[in-house]
């Protein structure tokens, strides 16, 4: 019998697991301490960290009792006892998950050619494959389709009633606007919204965490792809492409690099061959940093709304503008860095560029699928121009270079065009939770001390923690910031702000735990550690970058100077910020 370690703590006890002797702590399950055996169990509604369901039954396990008979348990939520004695691929096990197998993909539907989840992506079909089972009798319930909102879909055909969307949308993101339903008469299950309504009736923040830990199709982000291929093929449309910093430590992942690379050149040369210019929002990023920085020193010195909170998630736009919309005033009224960049595509780049307004097609590239809800919002245009035409998901936008034929993997490395295609380290780090903050406190610390305080890295304002906070002196004066990481754990903050009894100056949010880089578009994953990898390697991108601080960007000071002419001015007042509305009433 091989002997496998878990920490040997005190409170370790030891069960036998596929005939390997495993010390665990107490408090694990059987599925955990089969993984710190290096031995696979199989799941499908199993999210790592998170209060397990069972539902799918995959996970079962056969336990042997003292007395030698034995019991089928789901490994996910059986807790171990010292001495037991567990078997993970026994005969019993195998048939009992392919029972379970075979009663889902009975009323499954059998579109795998099609399925937007195909290509690796589906969770239920690498189990499938695995038991290879395909049930010949298939009786697929007619259930709902909705496709009322425009970040995602729901195809309730496809839900195989794991409850994971129920799970992060309830526990991690505390959004709660799905239940399981349970058809009376059929016995029939499957996720719905909460009493039956449609997305767009519901305070949805459009996050798509949701749709990230789907392991099937029945949930999925609105498909733009098509619109996309239109334009590039299109002679008489001349495509500018941006994307957000959290997809150049991302997208690499969809063609297997490994997680976190730096792909920003490799993705240049990918939008070059597929024809048009080539950007990045690292460079809208500093002029986000420029605005927003600009606006909070206002705020300070000139007695304004405090504590200000940053306003370039649209996720936390959309949750305060439906829970808290008595407390619009403490957002900064800039656009997120995608919008800021739409608008100057639309109205500073033509003239740079020679081609006419009417004649460009906006495509963005993001990590969040609530950013094709921002696109769309009524306030998002400037001069009867849309700021951006087509916004891609970093899955979606894998899909369209494969599609292309574009090998990312392999393409050879180009610098972004002139204008607009600069970015500090600063703008890098806005992809992940506090990057925000303290990309504006490079600068602004240093443009309030006059460059006395010349520090670099705020580290305070790094991590996975969900409220981080630290207090900086500036000129004598405390100033007390605050980074909210994942919208669960918002409504403290925003509780005591309403209270009055907030203690911050200022205050970033990011809806998706982790940050952009963990958005709702990312490459699919559900482990906390492949976040913190891409955490690492953006924090190393901006490193290695020359210049850190925003308002170093030469490209940036050139749109001021001729364009611009000032933060906050008339011109960036116009185009650059927003309003925001009250939602309150919206749900139904």
């Amino acid at each position: 019998m091989n002997q496998v370690y878990g920490g040997l703590l005190n409170e370790d006890i030891r069960v036998t697991i596929d005939d390997k002797l495993v010390f665990c702590p107490s408090d694990y399950t059987i599925l955990e301490a089969a993984k710190l055996a290096g031995i696979e169990i199989p799941t499908l509604c199993y999210l790592k960290g998170l209060n397990p369901t069972g539902a799918c039954g995959i996970c079962a396990v056969e336990i042997v009792e003292e007395d030698g008979t034995s019991i089928i348990r789901r490994s996910c939520r059986c807790p171990v006892k010292d001495g037991m004695v567990i078997y993970t691929n026994s005969p019993a096990v195998i048939e009992y998950r392919k029972q379970r197998m075979t009663e889902m993909l009975s009323i499954h539907p059998n579109d795998c050619l099609t399925c937007d989840k195909t290509g690796g992506n589906c969770h239920f079909q690498e189990v499938t494959h695995l038991f290879s089972i395909n049930p010949e009798d298939r009786k697929v319930p007619k259930r709902p389709f909705d496709d009322t909102a425009v970040a995602f879909t729901r195809d309730m055909s496809k839900c195989i009633a794991c409850g994971r969307c129920i799970t992060v949308c309830n526990d991690v993101q505390k959004i709660k606007i799905y239940e399981m339903f349970c058809d009376e008469k059929t016995g029939d299950r499957y996720q719905q919204v909460k009493n039956g309504r449609m997305l767009k009736d519901t305070d949805c923040i459009n996050c798509g965490q949701c749709v990230k830990v789907c392991p099937v199709a029945a949930l999925t982000e609105r498909d733009n792809v098509k619109d996309a291929i239109k334009a590039i093929d299109d002679p008489n449309v001349t495509v500018v492409w941006s994307m957000a910093p959290a997809v150049q430590n991302t997208l690499g992942e969809e063609f297997g690099l490994p997680t976190g690379s730096d792909v920003t050149r490799k993705i240049a040369a990918a939008m070059k061959q597929l024809g048009g210019y080539a950007y990045t929002t690292d460079f809208s990023a500093d002029v986000t940093i420029m605005e927003e920085g600009t606006e909070f020193i206002g705020r300070v010195t000139n007695g304004g709304v405090l504590p200000m909170m940053t306003s370039c998630c649209p996720g936390w736009i959309r949750f305060i503008e439906y829970n808290y919309p008595d407390q619009l005033s403490h957002l900064s009224s800039c656009k997120s860095p995608q919008q800021m960049f739409g608008a100057l595509v639309k109205n500073y780049l033509p003239d740079k560029i020679k081609v006419p307004v009417n004649k460009i097609c906006h495509i963005s590239i993001m990590p969040c699928t609530a950013k094709k809800f921002e696109a769309s919002r009524k306030e998002m245009e400037s001069n009867g121009n849309r700021d951006v035409d087509i916004v891609l998901t970093t899955r979606e936008a894998a899909k369209l270079f494969k599609l292309k034929g574009v090998d990312l993997a392999n393409i050879e490395e180009k610098d972004f065009d002139t204008f607009m295609g600069e970015g500090t380290g600063a703008a890098r780090i806005f992809g992940t939770t506090g990057g925000v903050m303290e990309a504006a406190l490079r600068t602004v610390v240093w443009t309030l001390t006059k460059g006395n305080i010349d520090t670099i890295d705020y580290v305070a304002a790094r991590g996975y923690k969900g409220v981080k906070e630290a207090t900086l002196n500036i000129n004598g004066m405390d100033v007390k910031v605050a980074i909210v990481n994942g919208i669960g754990n918002v409504r403290p903050v925003m509780d005591d702000i309403r209270a009055g009894k907030s203690p911050y100056h200022f205050i970033e949010v990011m809806a998706c735990p982790g940050g952009c880089l963990n958005g709702g578009g990312a490459p699919l994953t559900s482990d906390p550690s492949m976040v913190a990898t891409r955490m690492d390697e953006m924090y190393l991108s901006d490193k290695n970058n020359k210049v850190r601080r925003s308002h170093e960007n030469k490209e940036v000071e050139l749109l001021y100077k001729d364009y611009l002419k000032e933060p906050c001015g008339h011109t960036s007042h116009h185009l650059l910020h927003t309003t925001y509305t009250d939602r309150s009433k919206d749900v139904k």
